[in-house]
């Protein structure tokens, strides 16, 4: 597992795979939980390091143990200023989440804009799963918050919501290798092998490595197969 010293927020690239950058330069993402977005200076900072103590004691003990009070501790803010930011814990958690969703679906818009054939769509649809795989392995924190989602109702929504956004991703790039396939089959399908692709990562996680490991493969071939024949 990577660590760095001062717990910056964690971006996935898709080729070094994990580069830094300040939660200060991102924009709030749709479906965040904080209660106001902050635009002075001062106040972008405070929020940094709100997510980013956040983001160290889920580490140290998981989003469920994770208490407000420690969050503004470890952040060195009052517990009402934090409040002003946030109404309550899963707020936060909800603003993590929203922050690695936003993140992660550039980056897939970045594979999949660039594909104008079948095998490229190959390379890059598959290249995806497994950076995606290894992010959920290597970073704790999106591990936590992502097997959270199915007992958070908010969280489920952005699920559900990315994987409405990605499959639109997919379509379109399918679309374009293959434009006189019907657009409304390639939609319904490119949807739902994004929401089975989440479904699939959580089993993976769920198992040994080697079983996980196996459990992808399986799910890129059954895929590829509804994929190459729009």
């Amino acid at each position: 597992m990577l660590i760095y010293e001062d717990f910056s927020y964690w971006q996935y690239d898709k080729h070094s795979h994990f580069n830094v950058k300040p939660v200060m330069e991102l924009k709030q993402p749709p479906g965040a939980g904080a209660r106001r977005l902050p635009t002075q200076q001062r106040s972008l900072e405070r929020l940094d390091r709100i997510l980013t103590a956040a983001r160290v004691l889920i580490v140290e003990k998981g989003s469920d143990r994770v208490k407000m009070s420690e969050i503004a501790a470890l952040a060195e803010i009052s517990i009402g200023s934090l409040y002003q930011y946030f109404p309550e814990k899963s707020a936060v958690i909800q603003t993590l989440a929203a922050q690695y969703s936003a993140e992660c679906r550039g980056y897939i818009e970045e594979a999949l804009t660039s594909v104008r054939d079948f095998a490229g769509l190959r390379v890059a649809f598959e290249g995806l799963l497994d950076q995606y795989y290894d992010l959920l392995l290597a970073e704790p924190v999106m591990r936590d918050i992502w097997s959270a989602m199915q007992a958070d109702k908010t969280l489920m929504a952005l699920e559900l919501e990315e994987s409405r956004a990605c499959g639109a991703l997919l379509a379109a790039a399918i679309q374009r290798v293959s434009p006189a396939a019907d657009a409304a089959k390639i939609a319904s399908s490119a949807f739902l092998i994004w929401q089975l692709g989440e479904a699939t990562m959580r089993l993976a996680m769920s198992l040994e490595r080697q079983e996980g490991d196996k459990l992808l493969e399986t799910y890129k071939r059954m895929t590829w197969r509804e994929i190459s024949s729009p």
